[in-house]
């Protein structure tokens, strides 16, 4: 019998023993759940706590001495039937160890309240940790200027490792006269220049001769220029002004000749607009090469119909520029389609409707300069003489003259697939008024007088007599309006000395 029931109760206490090992490793699991529920429970707690109920009116700043703390900046506004005080309360509290807070908020230094200031921290979180919020500028202006060098320095390093190790100076070609919008189109383009991180030289050629307003622009430019007087002048018909200025740029090419000016010659017009990277493009080049240009042309007045989606999807793409083939050599021109405009340019300047260039413009080539000399080294044979160009009278239409064969022109900006300048013409009437030099003289009349208010919706010619005489009306009226309110306080104030009398 014994033996029996041995077996059952070593079985019994084994049953047991694996039952209390279980409901020690539930009781674990469920602990182990239960940690990770209120860890989780207690991150959303707190997010739902900051997006339902925090303020962007508190702020909690600490200083680095953890002398003084700023708690909370509390607007308050009182309103009642005649007045409506606002009151700005700046709360600090202080350590225990440190100063005693001062009795009036408006003793503290301005030194303090910016230290208080500067050390501000966010209580802005996301994920894990908040984040801090700095003003900008950076409060240190010696820690901005070490940035600004080391940034300057770092990308000094990556044009020197995979910029143009040897760079040649950049010889600006750019024909101009005076007009209205002269300073305009130098203004945009002097700055853009000022920007090439290349020897630069801008050679100017005015139409007309030189005048002290070009010649004032360009000596405020900061930069080496050549101010070259052309002796035409210049025409008011487009097609004319457009052969002025292709004379102007051969001129300006036989300065660079005469001078022996080594470098990479760029035509840049004082309207176009040019990308930055252009400047590095040209470096490339070995004798003549090309690049794609922009053209904004599309200047219509509201009268003109609107363009249908079929129009849309069949208007040519606005830009000239060299198509390559497979190889990436070049193989052709694609040029700016003017048949949509036909009958619908302007021929006069000033005109309202679309200008458009002629033929292939000269802002979409680049050259080397050794190419104009008599005697370079390595001179291709396919270059011509400068002097054999237009010594019969012929136009030069582009530098494409200067070439036997055009076939060695290099494609620049990924064989032409990148826009590195825009070709545009805006310009003012001729017979327009504009300021010599933007130097108001005499001083402006006055239209609409200041007291006037709100301004009238049209347009009225007020003669200096009128407002003299409407001006010496209002002060006559002023001093016995004043004397009218001053009266009855008087009597106010009089009335009421006899009452406390």
């Amino acid at each position: 019998m014994m033996k029996q029931l041995l077996p059952q109760s070593q079985l019994r206490r084994s049953a047991a023993a694996s039952a209390a090992r279980s409901s020690t490793f539930w009781f674990l699991l469920h602990a182990f759940c239960c940690l990770i529920s209120l860890f989780l429970g207690f991150r959303f707690s707190r997010l739902l706590f900051f997006l339902l109920f925090s303020s962007s009116a508190l702020y909690a700043a600490t200083s680095n001495n953890k002398s003084a703390v700023l708690r909370a900046i509390t607007t308050t506004t009182t309103t009642t039937t005649t007045t409506t005080t606002t009151t700005n309360t700046f709360t600090l509290s202080f350590a225990a160890a440190g100063n005693p807070p001062p009795s009036n908020p408006d003793n503290l230094t301005a030194a303090a309240l910016e230290e208080a200031a500067g050390s501000t921290q966010s209580h802005v979180v996301v994920g894990r940790h908040g984040i801090r919020i700095r003003p900008w500028p950076h409060p240190d202006p010696v820690e901005v200027m070490r940035a600004h060098r080391i940034m300057e320095r770092v990308q000094e390093e990556q044009r020197r490792w995979y910029g143009v190790r040897e760079a040649r100076p950049v010889l600006v070609v750019t024909p101009t006269y005076s007009r209205a919008f002269q300073a305009l189109h130098l203004t945009g383009l002097l700055h853009s220049l000022r920007n090439v991180p290349y020897p630069l030289t801008w050679i100017v050629v005015e139409a007309g001769g030189v005048t002290n307003a070009t010649a004032s622009m360009l000596a405020r430019s900061n930069l080496t220029f050549v101010h070259v007087p052309f002796p035409e002048k210049m025409p008011l018909e487009w097609a004319d002004r457009h052969a002025t200025e292709n004379r102007m740029r051969l001129h300006a090419l036989r300065v660079i000749r005469e001078r022996k000016m080594d470098g990479v010659v760029v035509f840049a017009d004082d309207s176009n607009v040019h990308s930055m990277e252009l400047f590095d493009e040209v470096q490339k080049v070995q004798w003549m090469a090309a690049v794609s240009v922009g053209i904004l042309a599309h200047t219509g007045t509201a009268e003109q119909p609107r363009l249908t989606e079929e129009d849309k999807k069949n208007m040519p793409l606005p830009v000239q520029g060299p198509a390559c083939n497979s190889s990436g050599h070049l193989a052709g021109w694609h040029t700016f389609n003017t048949l949509p405009f036909s009958g619908k340019t302007a021929t006069v300047v000033g005109e309202a409707a679309p200008v458009l260039p002629k033929g292939l413009e000269w802002a979409g080539f680049v050259m080397n300069s050794r190419m104009l000399w008599k005697e370079a080294e390595g001179k291709p044979d396919w270059v011509k003489d400068l002097d054999a160009v237009g010594e019969n009278g012929e136009e030069i239409e582009n530098p494409l003259t200067l070439l036997n064969d055009a076939s060695y022109v290099e494609p620049l900006g990924n064989c032409g697939k990148k826009v590195l300048l825009w070709w545009l013409r805006v310009e003012a009437r001729a017979d327009s008024k504009f300021p010599q030099g933007w130097v108001i003289e005499p001083p402006l009349e006055v239209v609409v007088p200041a007291k006037r208010t709100p301004w009238p919706e049209t347009t009225m010619d007020v003669s200096s007599e009128m407002l003299d005489a409407k001006q010496e009306q209002e002060d006559r009226q002023l001093p016995r309006t004043n004397n009218r309110s001053a009266r009855p306080r008087s009597t106010t104030t009089k009335r009421k000395g006899d009452v406390h009398n």
